[in-house]
This record gives C-alpha cells, structure tokens and sequence, in this order.
C-alpha cells in the first residue's frame, strides 16, 4: 500500500501541481488548503507525510507542525516544509520547529518525487515490521 501523504497549502496552482505530479507516481493525496483543514485531516486519516506550505493565511505552517507534533497519534508522520524561504536562518526556523526537512518552491517537476523520495517511509522495513508482528 503506498504510503498517505497530504498535501496542505492554500495557492490552488501550488496544491494542483503537487497533487498532479503525486498522482502520475501512483499515489492517491490527501488535500487541504488550510492550516485548521490540515490539521483535522491529518487526525483522521493518519498521513505518513504532510507536506507542508509555511506561508498561509490564518494558521501558518509552523503553528500546524507544532500542533502535529503534540499529537500521539501523529508521532510518526513526517513534516516536510514546502517553501521559498530557503535560507540558512530559515531552515534553522524550519528543524527547530519539528520539521523533517524541507522542499525548495517552486516546485521542479524534474526533481520533486527524488527529493520527496528522503522522507517517504521505507517499504522494507515496514514488511519487516509486520513479519515480526506475525511471529
């Protein structure tokens, strides 16, 4: 099963690419193009990634990866900033804030899936995983 990923950012252009490239991978995505929609998506169907724009109106995505961070039931999903805001005291901001990475806008077609690629969950190990929970 691929994994969840959910895509949050409020520019319909931003959102319809990630979603178009998503699903000429294979995968289905999850969309939400507010910080409060991010948030009760991501608690009821669980992502493995969000991937998610800093700069929105209302609840940016800092305040929306702090209020994931404080859910349990969100331990393991993987914040992924997707923003312009690439320098070096931006993406100090961006780690202190419990992201696990970032992706540069805008967004290269060429090479969004390889750098989206670092944070997807590891297929292998999720087989290992439920081979030993079958043992």
């Amino acid at each position: 099963m691929p994994p969840i990923i959910l895509v949050v950012d409020d520019n319909p252009n931003n959102l319809s690419l990630i979603d178009y490239l998503l699903r000429a991978h294979g995968f289905a995505p999850l969309l939400a193009r507010s910080g409060a929609d991010a948030l009760l998506v991501a608690l009821a169907e669980r992502p493995d990634v969000i991937l998610l724009d800093i700069r929105m109106p209302g609840m940016n995505g800092y305040e929306v990866a702090s209020e994931i961070n404080r859910q349990p039931r969100l331990a393991q999903t993987r914040i992924v900033a997707v923003t312009a805001s690439a320098m070096v005291v931006d993406r100090e901001r961006i780690a202190a804030a419990g992201f696990h990475g970032y992706i540069h806008k805008p967004i290269d077609p060429e090479t969004f899936m390889g750098d989206l690629a670092k944070f997807l969950p590891d297929p292998r190990k999720d087989d290992q995983h439920a081979a030993a929970a079958e043992r």
